[in-house]
């Protein structure tokens, strides 16, 4: 019969993995609720319930941990984009209409809350930035043959637009009609399938 213990530190010595989830999580919990600027090692270290040792472990520094939050959400909407795309009956145009909804269904009020924390210093972030920009060389080429024309970058340069509008409070008043637009630009014709 395996043994109960109580959950002490050196039991979770024995799990670091859910040691690195927690940090994760409780960094994006602070950026959400009280910016980025308040992400710093000892207040994580603290929500997490680890020492600063424990936690400089797992990150060695602020900039390592947040940048780790940002894969963390890449990798979490690689899964998104990727469950889309299985479920699209229609290849070509699949990877761009995944990203549309995926935008589209992300409010920086709610469930899009870390990434709405974390996009604005993607302008300043160097480290992030070149996380986001080898994000989109890697789906670029991965997608080149079902998604690389002109019109359907275009599309998702436009996606990126309704985002920027979302975290800056433009409102959109004809949201639903102008996500269906795209959409539809996304489907048939020579534009939607011919690798640029």
């Amino acid at each position: 019969m395996e043994a109960s213990y109580p959950e002490t530190g050196y039991r979770r010595k024995k799990q670091p993995e859910l040691v690195h989830r927690a940090l994760l999580d409780h960094a994006a919990k602070l950026a959400v609720e009280h910016g980025l600027a308040a992400v710093t090692v000892q207040a994580v270290a603290e929500a997490a319930g680890v020492t600063k040792g424990g936690l400089l472990h797992h990150f060695p520094s602020k900039q390592a941990l947040i940048s780790a939050v940002f894969a963390d959400l890449l990798e979490a909407l690689d899964r998104q984009l990727d469950a889309r795309i299985a479920a699209d009956p229609d290849p070509r145009g699949a990877y761009t209409r995944a990203y549309l909804d995926s935008v589209f269904d992300m409010e920086p009020e709610t469930n899009g809350a870390v990434w709405a924390a974390l996009s604005i210093s993607l302008l300043t972030d160097p480290q992030l930035r070149g996380l986001w920009s080898d994000w989109v060389k890697t789906r670029q080429e991965r997608h080149r043959a079902t998604d690389g024309s002109l019109a359907l970058a275009t599309i998702r340069l436009a996606a990126d637009g309704i985002w920027l509008a979302d975290l800056t409070g433009v409102s959109i008043e004809e949201r639903a009609e102008m996500r269906q637009f795209l959409i539809q630009q996304t489907q048939g014709g020579e534009h939607a399938h011919r690798p640029g």
